[in-house]
């Protein structure tokens, strides 16, 4: 009988003797010194706050167990799979998610369009806003957070998203409404949300809404960036041949279900505000904008509907 294997090195050539060894070993495959630090943590089974304790203890010994764990990360990272992943978690406008490959992993620059949905937000209390397409429910939850005088709903039409999200939602002690439909049509709520106690006497969602925001696919279908992008959902990433058929959905069913002088607000691709802009421009929408992202592009649009 052969010998079984000997486990993986820790991204290195050697197996790292200790923990300044493993990380010096990640990065000379070309690991950002950040990634490599916090799959170090979570290999170690430490939180990923714990940065200044690794910064302190890096001559500890490596356990031959936690070097194989480190070496399986690393692989994966290398192989492009979201950080987000392999943690198990992703924070985003001050909370901690949880998240894994049945959502997008929640990118820094969506949270312009957090920033942008508050600043809009009308200030009384009992507002009403839609998240369309919430993934693992950044967006409502972060808003949830920021308004908890607020009515927020989260919408997907994928089970596997809503199930990530309701989790976070009740981690969190969020009371997000969660929905499964598809862009505005057959609507139903969704086991676990926070409407479920007396669903029967009341619809869980109004007619209209104070403000729908929404971060749709919008990834053309011949995208370049696909490949990169393979270890995440697909479907929440690619919009049609020109990335903009959700875009146009939501555009369109967005009148119907909000009220006079409410607000749509749209996150798309670096390349899209003036193909968005001119879908708000047809469909009758004022006081068009944009915002723009950590790297300078219009990556938000948005318009007020009449009223």
């Amino acid at each position: 009988m052969d010998a079984p294997p000997h486990p993986p090195p820790a991204c290195g050539a050697d197996a790292p003797s200790t923990l300044r060894d493993a990380l010096r070993a990640a990065q000379a495959r070309g690991m950002d010194r950040l990634d490599a630090q916090w799959l170090l943590l979570h290999a170690l089974g430490r939180p990923l706050a714990d940065r200044a304790w690794l910064l302190a203890h890096d001559d500890t010994p490596l356990a031959p167990e936690a070097a194989a764990r480190y070496a399986a990360l690393c692989q994966r990272r290398i192989d492009g799979e979201p950080l987000a992943y392999l943690t198990g978690e992703r924070g985003f406008y001050g909370l901690t998610l949880r998240v894994d490959a049945r959502v997008l992993d929640p990118r820094p620059d969506t949270e312009t369009l957090v920033d942008w949905a508050l600043a809009v937000l009308p200030a009384h209390a009992g507002v009403r806003v839609v998240d369309l397409g919430t993934g693992s429910g950044a967006i409502a939850l972060a808003l949830q957070h920021a308004r908890p005088d607020a009515a927020v709903w989260g919408l997907d039409q994928s089970a596997d998203a809503l199930t990530v999200a309701a989790a976070n939602g009740r981690r969190l002690g969020l009371p997000v409404r969660w929905v499964q439909g598809r862009w505005w049509s057959d609507w139903r709520p969704w086991p676990g949300g926070a409407d479920d106690a007396g669903m029967a006497d009341a619809p869980p969602w109004p007619a209209r809404f104070d403000l729908i925001v929404a971060n749709p696919p919008y990834l053309r279908a011949d995208d370049p960036h696909l490949d990169a992008l393979r270890h995440e959902p697909i479907g929440a990433l690619v919009g049609g041949a020109d990335g903009l058929d959700d875009l146009r959905a939501i555009v369109a069913g967005a009148p119907a279900r909000l009220e006079p002088g409410g607000w749509l607000l749209l996150e798309h691709g670096w390349d899209q505000a003036e193909a968005v802009a001119a879908l708000l421009q047809q469909g009758g929408w004022r006081d068009i904008d944009h915002r723009r992202d950590l790297g300078g592009h219009r990556r938000c649009t948005g318009g007020r509907w009449p009223g």
